[in-house]
């Protein structure tokens, strides 16, 4: 489900009031301080483990799987290859999941994947309105602001407030189009190629997709900063 939000001077920061800010919910805890969601799957994780329903092993391979070997790099690649090869740009527009299949990527959380592209006209936030639906093959874990309240209920009300509190304010011109993934179908945002990337190979375009820039709340690097 995608809703479109026109500019509005009435529509800003006035959602902020009496609203947790994102910035309340960074992706890691600090000091030994856990969020009540964190606190909930420790005290899951240490029971599973008392009553032998899961083994450490493979519950710590579990975690590296996600931890180190899928990422947000490899939804990177997949932005990277889109930029530089005009007709996979349009296999994955037309049908995410075979296209990103191509690059050896995918498996549950990926199944229907549907790739949005930002334009100079508008720009695509990916939200999770009723849970936290995140596709994992190509971005890996999802960061904890995700999965908090605030976001999942304020990127659809006042998603230009919410940019801004990412450190993104775009033009009063830009069409904002916030995008509802479901168990279904996740989405993932194919952002907009940075100027000045002409000479770079697609591994050096990689090293400037970031993940909020997959989800909407970021842009890609600037050259000089992903070198």
């Amino acid at each position: 489900m995608a809703q479109d939000h026109d500019h509005d001077p009435q529509h800003g920061h006035e959602h902020l009031h009496g609203h947790e800010h994102l910035h309340d919910h960074p992706d890691h805890a600090h000091g030994s301080t856990l969020t009540p969601v964190e606190a909930r799957v420790r005290a899951l994780e240490s029971l599973l483990l008392e009553k032998g329903y899961v083994q450490a092993d493979a519950l710590d391979a579990l975690v590296e799987h996600y931890e180190t070997r899928v990422g947000p790099h490899d939804g990177a690649r997949v932005v990277a290859r889109a930029w530089t090869d005009p007709a996979y740009r349009e296999r994955l527009l037309a049908d995410a999941t075979p296209a990103i299949a191509e690059l050896g990527i995918g498996g549950r959380g990926g199944e229907h994947m549907v790739v949005v592209e930002n334009t100079p006209d508008t720009h695509n936030l990916v939200v999770c309105t009723l849970c936290s639906c995140y596709p994992w093959p190509v971005l890996g874990l999802p960061p904890v602001w995700y999965k908090a309240p605030p976001y999942r209920a304020r990127a659809v009300i006042d998603p230009r407030g919410v940019l801004a509190e990412f450190g993104l304010t775009l033009p009063d011109t830009t069409r904002i189009t916030v995008w509802d993934s479901t168990a279904e179908t996740r989405f993932m945002v194919l952002p907009r190629r940075p100027d000045g990337t002409e000479s770079l190979s697609e591994a050096g375009l990689a090293a400037l997709v970031t993940r909020d820039s997959m989800i909407g709340t970021g842009l890609p690097l600037a050259p000089e900063a992903g070198r």
